[in-house]
């Protein structure tokens, strides 16, 4: 297809391919005017992962790096990169990932981070399972169902009256399970999950400029990955570099 399209052959379409892939894209970001971001990361099998922050303001990918894991030293050590870069934001959009939290309020401990709502209902739901064997596991499902729906102070309210409601209902009768016992493992990672999540969770109600969650960085994500599976051939350099150049161009 693209030999036809540019009238060059085989031979030269790969030239100038290998050419562009043996180097990575020389990138300069003025980071002085970015104030809200989104962090998240995603993984291509065995190759490592990619760690990328978007620009929430207008959706463009500022910075980015490809690791073997996403980890609080590699997160860490690109982060303080970043920050002598001139990278000073106010709000961070994040999945929660704990390691990553403590690298950035190491970094950046006057940025406020905004709990990604999906990941934590999420995360929630899938501890309490689809269907709990308890009352206190139905209620809270039923409450946490609600989470990634709050748009207003006054639904975020009724959320929180809703939960403490369930504690002072359910918190003895947790408190109470055998400690070996499923349902007890269950509601306590729930409970501790949303109690220590519960600081960070609204500040998009309070700020239109920051998102509720990471889905602006993931729909790119999955795009992303929807054209690297076009390009398997490619060797893992020339993956690696791929990606860098996909995060270059969408800038």
């Amino acid at each position: 297809m693209l030999c036809k399209l540019s009238g060059y052959s085989v031979h030269t379409i790969n030239r100038l391919k290998n050419y562009w892939l043996d180097q990575a894209p020389k990138e300069t970001v003025d980071y002085s005017e970015v104030q809200y971001v989104i962090y998240d990361a995603t993984y291509f099998h065995k190759d490592g992962c990619l760690l990328n922050i978007m620009n929430a303001t207008n959706k463009k990918i500022i910075a980015h790096t490809y690791v073997q894991k996403e980890n609080f030293k590699d997160s860490y050590d690109w982060f303080i990169m970043l920050k002598h870069q001139g990278l000073n934001p106010a709000f961070i959009t994040t999945d929660g990932e704990r390691s990553i939290m403590r690298a950035l309020n190491l970094v950046w401990p006057g940025a406020k981070l905004q709990r990604c709502l999906y990941h934590l209902q999420h995360e929630g739901m899938r501890w309490l399972r689809t269907y709990p064997k308890t009352e206190a596991g139905k209620e809270l499902r039923s409450i946490l169902s609600r989470l990634s729906r709050i748009k207003t102070i006054q639904e975020r309210d009724e959320f929180v009256q809703q939960y403490a409601g369930w504690v002072n209902s359910f918190g003895q009768f947790v408190r109470s399970l055998p400690h070996t016992a499923v349902a007890f493992k269950d509601l306590q990672r729930t409970v501790v999950l949303l109690k220590n999540a519960l600081p960070d969770m609204f500040h998009y109600l309070t700020n239109g400029n920051v998102h509720a969650t990471t889905n602006a960085l993931e729909g790119f994500h999955s795009r992303l990955k929807a054209d690297y599976r076009r390009h398997r051939g490619l060797t893992k350099e020339h993956r690696i570099q791929y990606i860098r150049w996909y995060c270059y161009y969408h800038k």
